[in-house]
């Protein structure tokens, strides 16, 4: 009866970090469209949360891989504790980042918080990660390396690319335009190419809390996955009441069953609803100032390299990407524009992210250890 009545803590839990997340990385996807005033707070949250509904709704494959790709249970056992404290220290370097403003990424406290809570319940056995799984295809290797360490340096290098591109090819094509002439020529002028990508930029932003659902809401389908195939593992599920069959897995480790993907998708669109504002005004307005073709050129990269990430199963950290789109995209405009001080800050939030909640889960499931609640 305990061994259940934690593992329904631990759904609990997992629930509550995606609220959380829903709220701290609202932001993400809604700082641009809000920073250059084409939607009001209240419009970008509503549609963010829709988005993100219907993101998250699409695809498994992230999910897969913090469920069966990043912990070997062959060496470490996944319990409930273990799982919980994964997600409290997540869920407290998420708190702390937001009291500050700070758009650290969720995702990797999620995955830092994997990680030192696996090491803490294996007694600092390494092998209790999963570092690196090659498989014939690439696209399916396994493992910290391939599925967190290169997606983790690669998608700010790819978002600040991708930003720094767009807007270069949007601002050369504007002034090619503009030395055409004629009734082209008055199309480029700065109030027309406001109006169109104001309304250019409501797409773009509802392409990114797409994006952003496709990612970030299966981080925690793949936990919640995880503690139920350790039940599992443990005959904890052997005998359920009536009212709890749904949490017998339908398609064992390869699948992630229904009632997770749509649970994870309401709650994360939930806390959605409920905004971040500070992080907001970090991202729209202390890095750089935003005109509706910034934020276009800003949402659309950052968004392509969520999608593509997560169709191939890599939790990639949405605030990496949007960020450094932005800056990229301030680049592009004026590297003088871009405020250096502030994206110190963000950097090393993104620095101490993985390590600091790790530390956190691997210090919880210690003292639970030590108190004989293993």
């Amino acid at each position: 009866m305990l061994a259940l009545t934690l593992l329904l803590l631990v759904i609990l839990t997992a629930l509550v970090f995606e609220f959380i997340n829903g709220f701290h990385d609202t932001a993400n996807s809604i700082a641009t469209v809000v920073a250059t005033k084409v939607m009001t707070p209240m419009q970008a949250v509503m549609m963010a949360a829709i988005m993100n509904l219907i993101g998250a709704l699409y695809g498994t494959a992230v999910a897969k891989t913090i469920s069966s790709g990043l912990v070997d249970a062959q060496v470490v056992n996944i319990t409930s504790q273990l799982i919980i404290c994964a997600l409290s220290g997540g869920i407290i370097w998420n708190l702390i980042t937001w009291y500050f403003g700070l758009p650290s990424s969720s995702s990797h406290a999620l995955i830092g918080g994997l990680c030192g809570a696996a090491l803490a319940g294996s007694d600092n056995n390494f092998d209790a990660l999963i570092w690196s799984q090659t498989a014939e295809v690439w696209t399916e290797n396994k493992g910290i390396l391939w599925k967190v360490v290169i997606p983790m340096l690669s998608s700010p290098v790819a978002g600040f690319t991708l930003g720094l591109v767009v807007m270069g090819l949007l601002m050369a094509g504007i002034s090619k335009m503009n030395s055409m002439g004629g009734w082209i020529g008055q199309i480029s002028r700065p109030r027309w190419i406001n109006t169109i990508f104001g309304k250019a930029q409501i797409a773009s932003a509802a392409y990114m809390g797409f994006a952003h659902g496709t990612n970030d809401a299966q981080k925690t389908m793949g936990i919640i996955a995880l503690a139920i195939f350790g039940a599992q593992a443990s005959g904890t599920l052997d005998s359920l009441p009536a009212w709890l069959s749904f949490l017998h897995p339908d398609g064992g480790e390869k699948d992630i069953d229904n009632w997770i993907i749509y649970t994870c998708a309401l709650v994360m669109a939930m806390g959605t609803a409920m905004g971040g504002w500070k992080i907001i005004k970090t991202l729209g307005h202390k890095m750089v100032k935003l005109h509706p073709i910034n934020g276009f050129a800003a949402e659309t990269s950052s968004a392509t390299i969520l999608t593509l990430a997560a169709h191939f199963g890599m939790p990639v950290s949405t605030t990496h990407s949007i960020s450094t789109a932005i800056m990229g995209v301030g680049f592009a405009k004026n590297p003088r524009a871009l405020k250096w001080s502030v994206i110190e800050r963000i950097v090393w939030a993104w620095i101490l992210t993985i390590p600091a909640a790790g530390l956190m889960a691997y210090g919880l499931l210690k003292f639970l250890i030590s108190m004989g609640w293993d």
